[in-house]
């Protein structure tokens, strides 16, 4: 795989949250990025794990970070860092949204939550 194979700069992000914790009410630690879609997911340490899911359901193989300040690039199917070009804007959730998120759903305990399912 080169490294812009499963990447397409133009695909916009979905929404600035984890569109399946959306549609189903639930909350997110840290998101991903879709590069070829731009599906934006929920990361492994999140009880839903909804980047990884979207992965296995349609064989997009490489996530970006969607957290502020991070760039860095995955792939799934090599199980690696990769390199990429720069996406369509917004690169990451807005700063002011907290992490975890959306404020609103977060259980006071989640990191109990968390950390039974780690």
């Amino acid at each position: 795989m080169t490294d812009t194979d499963g990447i397409n700069p133009e695909a916009a992000p979905t929404t600035t949250g984890c569109v399946d914790c959306e549609a189903n009410g639930g909350w997110w630690l840290h998101l991903r990025r879709c590069a070829e879609c731009g599906h934006i997911g929920c990361c492994d340490d999140s009880l839903a794990k909804h980047a990884t899911a979207h992965y296995a359901e349609t064989g997009h193989p490489i996530i970006q970070s969607f957290e502020p300040g991070e760039d860095w690039f995955w792939s799934y199917a090599d199980e690696t860092y990769v390199r990429g070009p720069a996406l369509a804007e917004p690169t990451s959730h807005p700063v002011e949204q907290p992490v975890p998120g959306p404020a609103s759903l977060v259980p006071p305990n989640w990191r109990e939550l968390l950390g039974a399912e780690r």
